[in-house]
């Protein structure tokens, strides 16, 4: 289901396609159906209430998928802090130690950088396996130092480490957090019926075409916008590194 959620573009297409046919087919079976002059009002409010349900249920799933995103964005400059932080703790290692940590520090900062800007799985994959490679390695070239120098000062540069460490969890864990599948499911279902309930209610589909395809692409819309925000690796509102780019162009030129 993420692999079609991942392409917004698609979203876009198969919704519009879903909620136009759905519409168009039950305005087309009821297209000789007696006018509803006694079943009017009823069937006004049923619409009515369907409607806000819908309207109700995209703007809570686009503010889940908002908060998301603004929860990666946070993550993305406590990361780049962390890493900035532990770069300049570095200095409270022996110094063959130190430069090791910054030498490691500069190849897991050019890793994060690519973590956040590819778009190919693929290589998202291989970019996983360097960066857990490199936390071992950092993990390594501090802890042997602590463990023969167990001192206050040098636990600081443990302490910083432990904190890349962290913040990189956190921010996978973020990118893992996607809006449920189950909350898609339910907003499709409504928007299907309200669609029928259009299609049914609508008196001549083809007089009105502009007017049954209304609903269908404003919906559309939106679901391929909520998708795209809640997509991390794909579509064209992502989360801008910009803080863990300029760490990288500042350690690099240090």
């Amino acid at each position: 289901m993420y692999y079609i959620l991942d392409r917004p573009l698609l979203v876009f297409v198969l919704s519009l396609m879903m909620l136009w046919l759905s519409e168009t087919i039950m305005a087309f079976f009821f297209r000789r159906r007696r006018k509803l002059e006694e079943k009017s009002e009823d069937f006004g409010i049923i619409l009515a209430a369907a409607l806000t349900l819908l309207g109700l249920i995209i703007g809570f799933t686009f503010s889940m998928a908002v908060n998301r995103y603004d929860q990666r964005k946070n993550y993305e400059e406590a990361e780049a802090n962390a890493i900035g932080t532990e770069y300049v703790r570095a200095d409270l290692l022996p110094a063959a130690d130190a430069a090791k940590v910054r030498t490691l520090l500069v190849e897991y900062l050019d890793q994060r950088v690519l973590f956040y800007t590819t778009r190919d799985h693929q290589q998202l994959a291989q970019i996983n396996a360097s960066t857990a490679k490199l936390q071992a390695e950092l993990w390594s070239a501090v802890s042997d130092p602590a463990a023969a120098q167990q001192t206050a000062v040098v636990a600081l540069a443990v302490s910083g480490i432990n904190d890349v460490l962290n913040s990189q969890g956190y921010t996978q864990a973020a990118w893992w957090n996607r809006i449920p599948i189950a909350a898609w499911s339910l907003m499709v279902v409504i928007a299907i019926c309200c669609n029928v309930l259009i299609g049914y209610g609508a008196r001549d589909a083809n007089a009105q075409p502009l007017l049954l395809l209304a609903l269908p692409l404003l919906v559309s819309i939106s679901f391929s916008l909520i998708a795209d925000i809640d997509s991390p690796h794909s579509g064209f509102i992502r989360v801008n590194p910009q803080n863990i780019i300029s760490l990288s162009e500042s350690l690099h030129a240090h």
